[in-house]
């Protein structure tokens, strides 16, 4: 009973503040007038006429707040002018709050939360608001509302506790309760709230009453059924719907908040009302409307939160129902979720232009007016994070998460392979209408990745229960040969509605949004092609599968298509338009993909770099940069084929024909086109793609030439092992070579590939030597026998020829290569001929094995000091006749290593004769050396000399 005397009171109570609240209108709208006045006079113009009618007053008032603070003259300061525009902002709040006051006595607006409050309203009002007010006016109508329900259910559990009243007599009397809150909030809205100042609007009296009926309503009526059966299934859920729908048709008069509890509301009555025959379209068709009347409202107010939270609810409920229903029906939860899709496309914008559709402002409740200015062309952070990015968030998430659960039970779940496709390809059509779908176009693609990531790992599918818990995943190639059936034709299906929604993006936002134009040029070839190839790789016949083989090269041949279409408008100074090089690339790649599918093995590389050469020959007749970057691809193309399988078709059906065979094709083909490529392009602008065509050339004629070597050499067998001495001599001399090329090529076409090419070749060549002929491969260490011709034999194909190749590569890089490059291959080339010297005379001593367990002899000995010192004289003889000081230096060490020889080793080794044959022939050699030294230096000192002039010459010439 006190109860019910403390709502009488508070009636009573507002409806006394509504009669003063009458009379301060009144009193604010004179001090208006006067204010007017004043400002009137302040700009000299005459006073308003004083019979004019009220609305012709409001519309003054407002003109005057737009204009206040203008002078006649201009400003002389910045002070002034900051005067100015604060007393404009004053005179545009006094004017919104004469209007409220004018159509107090008549009006019928709604209370709403802070977001349906004009801005300059709210701003104005809610400057000055004081803790007082926040405590007083705003919390302690929230907290009574809770007060007032908590209120109704205490006296429904004491009439119970007490057994006073029938429990019929004590629902009648809550439902009568709930229906009084709902009268009173509706009075309240109606005569009391349109007077409350601004700051104390979103105090939400109105609103609280209404929350607090429809909870009051909804218990009773729960109540009826759950614990007293008064009612059946059928009645209790016609019921409660009917409470949640009410309550969301409120909220379009009392708020945001308003509409949450009415969705709350009905999305729970299926968990409460339970029935014996349940009916999974009845669940989602119930589901579909809630959310649908929940956006009807939302998009009647421009509110983002109440939806965002239907999309969420209903892709819960999806997933609840998926994992676990026995058995599970996919099509319900399909259709509903894609109603949901359509309503976010069609009824949320109303047909707005995608651009136009995010706001650059919105209320702080996080609504979103379709009339808020934006750019024409929204960068990408605007439209990858539009105003209200929770909708679409939310939507997208609420069709992946079903998606992705369909995609691990299928096709265990019939159809449900066919319903993860359909799910995805509906988020993908909403992505691609609307500019502001940006992200659920990106969740698309993501989803139909992890989808058929899923459908490959799990082919027979497992129950979602399974993958939440702790058990191993199950033996799926079992799982797929029990299935039997392959969801190939649901990922194919999948790629190509990808690619048609990149279309019809392109055709819609090529000129009017540019980055979402651009995005999904990205979306419609690199997600189609991954789709594509792990079908391929997963459900495919890697050797022949006409099916995949067919659907990439249609897909291919439409994306090359579409990059001619493109190409007509496209403007030459933008080289990095994006959507033409996404369509080309993307083109070229689902090319590649067919080709892998209908052939295998040499054809397979050769079409791979026929396709790249196609595209530089394409060149002739369009100019566009990405097609010169295609020849670079298939490079990468085939150079992974070859890392994967180095004979090209296998090391059974290789043949061992020296040269003349399967490898000669695969390795020779391509770098023939690659230098080919590279030539065409000569001329081309980019210099970085020219740079790196000439690169690969080089690269893969070089490992053309290795590979036939290594061939010929092993027997016709490509393996693991390790080269002999002889077969890494070849590649040496092949180093050789190619630097000798490259610098030829830099001399005729300078290019800094070819510059730096040979510089690089030569560099890893000199490395190879050091680590392979002189330690690795070197004779003396392995034993490795040297062959039992006198001359010609493995140390002459070792040592001397890469020692005479690379004599002459420095000789022919004197002036082209800079000084100290040409002497380290001078110093290399006499390094090498001083091993073929060394090991010959070792060889001459101890025949064709020269290991060094065999120890050295004396003669052997005394033999190296001889010829050590010939080589120096050889040396400084050849440094002078071509005045190259790399020589003479060389022969200088050669000498400084003989006499050291011959002081620490031939001295305590050598006895009798030898060791004085071995000084003798030192001190000679030295003499000469230095005789032959003099010599050179006064010639030169000769020829640097001047000539005295002629008079002071005598008679015979002194």
């Amino acid at each position: 009973m006190a109860e019910i005397l403390a709502l009488v009171g508070v009636i009573l109570a507002i409806a006394a503040m509504n009669a003063a609240r009458k009379n301060s209108a009144r009193l604010e709208q004179d001090i208006l007038a006067l204010r007017q006045e004043v400002e009137a006079l302040k700009r000299g113009e005459p006073l308003p006429a004083a019979d004019m009618s009220e609305a012709e007053s409001v519309g003054n008032i407002a003109e005057a707040a737009e204009t206040a603070g203008e002078p006649t003259e201009e400003f002389a300061s910045p002070w002034a002018r900051a005067r100015e525009n604060r007393e404009k902002v004053d005179a545009a709040g006094l004017a919104v709050s004469a209007k409220a006051g004018a159509d107090a006595a008549g009006a019928s607006t709604s209370l709403s939360e802070a977001g349906d409050v004009p801005e300059g309203a709210r701003v104005a009002g809610q400057a000055g608001e004081s803790l007082e007010s926040r405590i007083g006016a705003r919390w302690a109508v929230w907290v009574g509302g809770l007060a007032l329900a908590l209120g109704g259910v205490f006296m429904v559990k004491y009439s119970i506790e007490s057994g006073l009243l029938s429990p019929a007599v004590r629902l009648s009397l809550a439902a009568a309760f709930g229906l009084l809150l709902l009268a009173g909030g509706e009075v309240i809205r109606r005569r009391a709230q349109p007077l409350l100042p601004n700051e104390f609007r979103n105090a939400m009296i109105p609103g609280i009453l209404t929350a607090a009926g429809a909870v009051t309503l909804f218990g009773a009526t729960y109540v009826a059924h759950g614990f007293y059966g008064y009612f059946g299934s059928f009645t209790a859920f016609l019921l409660l719907s009917l409470v949640a729908f009410a309550t969301i048709g409120l909220s379009l008069l009392h708020g945001q908040a308003l509409a949450g509890l009415g969705l709350l509301g009905s999305m729970t009555v299926p968990l409460l009302v339970a029935t014996e025959r349940p009916s999974v379209w009845g669940l989602f068709g119930f589901l579909t409307l809630t959310w649908l009347a929940t956006l009807v409202a939302s998009r009647l107010r421009r509110w983002t939160v109440v939806p965002s939270l239907g999309n969420l609810g209903l892709g819960l409920w999806s997933v609840l129902y998926l994992s676990q229903a026995v058995p599970v029906e996919s099509t319900p939860v399909v259709l509903s979720l894609a109603v949901m899709l359509a309503g976010l496309g069609l009824l949320w914008p109303a047909g707005a232009d995608a651009a136009e559709s995010a706001p650059e402002t919105a209320h702080a409740s996080g609504d979103a007016s379709p009339d808020a200015p934006v750019a024409a062309e929204a960068p990408w952070r605007r439209f990858l994070a539009p105003q209200g990015i929770a909708l679409p968030l939310s939507g997208s998430l609420a069709v992946l998460l079903p998606a992705l659960v369909l995609a691990a039970m299928a096709p265990a779940l019939p159809r449900g392979g066919l319903s993860f496709a359909l799910l995805i390809a509906a988020l993908a059509v909403l992505g691609c209408l609307r500019g502001w779908a940006a992200l659920p176009a990106i969740l698309a693609s993501v989803g139909a990745l992890l989808g058929t990531v899923i459908l490959a790992v799990l082919p027979g599918g497992v129950p979602i229960d399974t993958l939440l818990g702790e058990g191993a995943l199950p033996d799926t190639a079992g799982v797929a040969s029990a299935v039997g059936r392959l969801p190939v034709g649901e990922v194919l299906g999948l790629s190509a509605t990808l690619g048609l929604a990149g279309a019809a993006a392109l055709t819609l936002f090529r000129r009017r949004l540019p980055p979402f134009a651009a995005l999904w040029s990205i979306l419609m070839t690199a997600t189609p092609l991954a789709l594509a190839a792990i079908s391929f790789l997963a459900f495919g016949n890697l050797s022949f599968d006409l099916g995949h083989g067919l659907f990439a090269l249609a897909f291919g041949a439409v994306l090359l298509a579409g990059a001619e279409m493109l190409g007509r408008g496209w403007d030459e100074s933008d080289t990095r338009y994006l959507p033409l090089w996404a369509l080309v690339s993307g083109g070229f790649a689902f090319l590649c993909l067919g080709v892998h599918a209908l052939t295998d093995g040499l054809a397979t590389t050769l079409l791979v770099s026929a396709l790249g050469m196609a595209a530089v020959v394409v060149t002739r007749l369009r100019r566009w940069p990405v097609l010169p970057w295609i020849m670079v691809a298939a490079a990468v193309v085939v150079a992974g084929r070859i890392a994967w399988e180095p004979t090209i078709v296998g090391a059974a059906a290789l043949s061992k024909t020296p040269v003349f065979n399967q490898l000669l094709a695969g390795y020779g083909v391509p770098a023939l086109l690659l230098v080919l490529a590279a030539y065409m392009l000569r001329a081309w602008p980019g210099e970085r793609v020219r740079n790196l065509l000439q690169a690969l050339a080089s690269l893969f004629a070089l490992l053309t030439a290795a590979i036939l070597v290594r061939h010929a050499m092993n027997g016709g067998v490509l393996d693991s092992a390790f080269p002999t001495l002889g077969e890494q001599s070849v590649y040496t001399l092949l180093a050789a070579g190619a630097s000798a090329v490259l610098m030829t090529l830099d001399i005729r076409s300078p290019s800094p590939t070819f510059r730096f090419g040979s510089m690089v070749i030569g560099a890893v060549s000199m490395l190879s030597i050091l680590l392979a002929h002189f330690i690795g491969l070197n004779p003396y260490f392995t034993g490795e026998p040297t062959g039992s011709i006198p001359f010609f034999n493995l140390l002459l194909v070792g040592y001397l020829l890469p020692g005479v190749a690379f004599a002459g590569l420095a000789f022919y890089a004197r002036d082209k290569r800079p000084a100290p490059y040409v002497m380290m291959l001078a110093l290399t080339g006499a390094a090498l001929v001083f091993a073929w010297v060394t090991l010959s005379v070792r060889r001459y001593w101890h025949g064709e094995g020269i290991a060094d367990w065999k120890g050295f002899l004396q003669g052997e000995t005394y033999t190296y000091s001889v010829v050590w010192l010939l080589l120096g004289v050889l040396l400084l003889i050849a440094g002078s006749r071509f005045d190259a000081k790399s020589i003479r230096l060389s022969s200088a060490a050669l000498v400084l290593i003989a006499v050291v020889k011959v002081f620490l080793i031939d001295m305590s080794n050598l006895e009798g004769i030898l060791r004085a044959l071995s000084f003798i022939g030192l001190g000679a050699v030295l003499i000469g050396i230095g005789l032959f030294y003099q010599k050179v230096l006064s010639g030169k000192g000769r020829a640097g000399q001047v000539s005295p002039p002629a008079e002071l010459r005598t008679g015979d010439g002194t």
